[in-house]
């Protein structure tokens, strides 16, 4: 059938028109009988999100995906072509896709009746089937259903009153395809006043012309529910009309999230081969934004989006990737103080209640990084508030010890591999400590030893000081007692 070139050819080949709805329902149908994946790469939606879709598509319903930045609305609704025939048959020439068999423009019914069964036919890739229009407030009637396009008037030398004077917008141009409007809240409620009539009826009017078009669109909308407060809201004609509002959300598990990371995070080849990023690591990045969704200081109707652990990722692996090449270094493995190099992408990320202003977002930032740490020392280590004085031997002596000695660490944030190593092997216990608890021996202990020291920091066992290029740690008391304190030599004279 896609070798038919005009309109004669197609009908012989026995073509039948549908609806793009019926299109759509059709070929999924096709797909979850034969257990295909239908929208391949959308993670952690399997039993709540995805079904909602494929019901609203077997239903034939216009669809309002509505959920938090980063929840994967856009990249649903861009999955759908996939649901498409892959060629579809429309008058050559045609600019609103107009049906061979049901032409609803002007410009393709008078070819028609000219042409007849000589009507040349032309066929369109499912991926040009496709619109997606951004809602800002400066969308016009105009730019979503069309205008007199007065330069067309004069160049055919026709009037004002013939209706091949129209230039038509975006949702015209969509016939027979999927048209998506991102963030629909922030249309002005004139423009979606124009809107909610074509979705029902099916009627258009452009500067006067009434025009009967029964256009065949499946809309697909999105909106952040922070939207109807901050910015607009949807009008209830409008949302009245859209049949299936679907609710999305944000990963429910540490494992999902970390799918979707190693998914979307854009990393060269020669990082993937030389920066090597310990699981207990990438758990750790992806506690950050749980860690943040539950922050006082941290605005939750704005939420935290997914695209914060998959920069901060990057940002890691290029953290990493710096250092190694300062050190002249062909490998490397990703460490604890690395992540000052994510806190980059946290700021960004993360809207801010009031106290989170006052106390600014890089310091918002450590802190959500820190408080991950926390728990994720205590996923491998004992609490050290929570040892029983004399029932049991502290695990952490030894270190305590250590640093209680006057001694001190301080690891650089671009130490080669050699010096870094060599600096937590200085610390006594803190390997010893590591193999007893954790059962690891060799290069896998030293992600663990580094761990240990952060933890033990935010449980207040010893002092952690971020300085400009490395992080400083030694005794708390030790720490208060070096503070610079100046004495007045008449005091004892």
């Amino acid at each position: 059938m896609k070798q038919a070139k005009t309109l004669g050819e197609l009908k012989a080949a026995g073509y039948r028109s549908k609806s793009i709805k019926e299109e759509l329902r059709a070929n999924l149908i096709q797909k979850l009988r034969r257990k295909e994946k239908v929208f391949e790469g959308i993670i952690g939606f399997d039993e709540t999100v995805l079904p909602d879709v494929e019901r609203a598509i077997l239903s034939r319903h216009n669809i309002l995906l509505l959920g938090l930045r980063g929840q994967a609305k856009t990249r649903i609704a861009r999955l759908l072509v996939h649901l498409l025939d892959e060629y579809m048959p429309i008058v050559e020439g045609s600019e609103l896709n107009d049906d061979p068999l049901h032409p609803i423009s002007r410009f393709a019914k008078d070819r028609i009746e000219q042409c007849s069964d000589s009507t040349p036919i032309e066929w369109v890739h499912r991926s040009e089937r496709y619109v997606e229009k951004l809602a800002t407030p400066d969308v016009s009637v105009a730019d979503l259903i069309g205008d007199v396009d007065p330069i067309k008037a004069a160049t055919l030398k026709l009037s004002y009153a013939d209706e091949r004077v129209i230039h038509f917008g975006l949702v015209p141009r969509a016939h027979r395809s999927i048209f998506v409007i991102n963030e629909l809240p922030d249309l002005q409620a004139r423009i979606q006043v124009s809107l909610f009539n074509m979705l029902q009826e099916g009627d258009i009017q452009i500067r006067g012309f009434k025009l009967r078009l029964p256009l065949d669109i499946e809309f697909v909308f999105t909106a952040n529910p922070e939207d109807y407060t901050n910015r607009g809201s949807i009008i209830t004609p409008l949302k009245d009309r859209i049949e299936s509002q679907i609710l999305t959300h944000y990963p429910k598990t540490i494992e999902i999230a970390m799918q979707i990371t190693r998914q979307e995070a854009q990393l060269a080849p020669e990082q993937r081969q030389t920066v090597q990023v310990p699981d207990v690591l990438q758990i750790l990045l992806e506690m950050i934004p749980f860690e943040a969704r539950a922050s006082e200081l941290v605005d939750d109707k704005s939420g935290v989006s997914a695209r914060l652990s998959i920069s901060g990722y990057e940002n890691l692996v290029s953290t990493a990737e710096r250092r190694m090449l300062i050190n002249g270094e062909k490998s490397t493995v990703a460490r604890v103080i690395d992540f000052s190099g994510v806190v980059q992408a946290i700021t960004g990320k993360v809207e801010l209640v009031y106290e989170g202003e006052q106390e600014g977002p890089q310091t918002v930032a450590l802190s959500l990084v820190n408080a991950a740490i926390k728990k994720m020392f205590l996923n491998h280590f004992q609490n050290p508030d929570k040892l029983k004085k004399g029932r049991e031997r502290d695990p952490y002596g030894t270190v305590r010890a250590w640093f209680s000695g006057g001694n001190k660490l301080e690891l650089l944030n671009d130490a080669s591999d050699k010096d870094y190593r060599k600096a937590l092997d200085g610390v006594a216990g803190l390997r010893k400590l590591v193999e007893e608890t954790l059962n690891l021996k060799g290069d896998e202990a030293y992600i663990y030893m580094e761990l240990a020291l952060h933890g033990l920091a935010e449980f207040n066992v010893i002092n952690k000081e971020m300085l400009e290029s490395s992080f400083s740690f030694r005794d708390l008391l030790a720490n208060m007692l070096n503070d610079d304190i100046t004495f007045d030599e008449d005091d004892y004279n």
